[in-house]
């Protein structure tokens, strides 16, 4: 049977957390993430008119993935910008090509976006994925502070 893209529903929640649970322990992310901040996040995915949207991989029998993708604006390029948040396949299903479809297909759930976006460690094994789905790497620092982290 083939696998299916299909938007998060609450009934998916319990799955996706395990699976959130191995992304964010993985050595693509900075961050361990945390029960709270999962919760937030799916609950976030489920709300209507939601600044972030979720999905889930299916093949029939299980869920084998899990993306999340945050709505933004571009002031660069004058439009939506979409951030691929989350992209996770199971270990068993990679190297099926499920990653580079929901990068295809991202496109079309998004018709109005002028710019896909996506952060990943430098050493991350899936950049040739990204890559191969026309994704470049650019040349920008980012950086972050979290509030707690605000002199008084």
């Amino acid at each position: 049977m083939p696998t299916v893209i299909r938007p998060l529903q609450k009934e998916d929640c319990a799955e996706v957390m395990e699976m959130m649970r191995f992304f964010y322990a993985s050595p693509a992310l900075l961050s361990n993430g945390s029960t709270e901040i999962f919760q937030r996040d799916l609950a976030s995915c489920l709300e209507e008119k939601s600044a972030l949207d979720g999905f889930v991989f299916e093949d029939g029998t299980e869920l084998v993935g899990y993306a999340m993708v945050a709505h933004s604006y571009s002031t660069e390029y004058g439009g939506p910008c979409l951030w691929i948040e989350d992209l996770y396949v199971k270990p068993h299903r990679r190297g099926e090509g499920l990653g580079s479809e929901f990068l295809r297909r991202v496109e079309n759930f998004y018709p109005d976006a002028v710019i896909f976006r996506l952060e990943m460690e430098a050493d991350n094994r899936a950049v040739h994925v990204y890559t191969r789905c026309g994704y470049k790497v650019l040349p920008y620092v980012q950086m972050k502070k979290h509030p707690e982290t605000k002199k008084n």
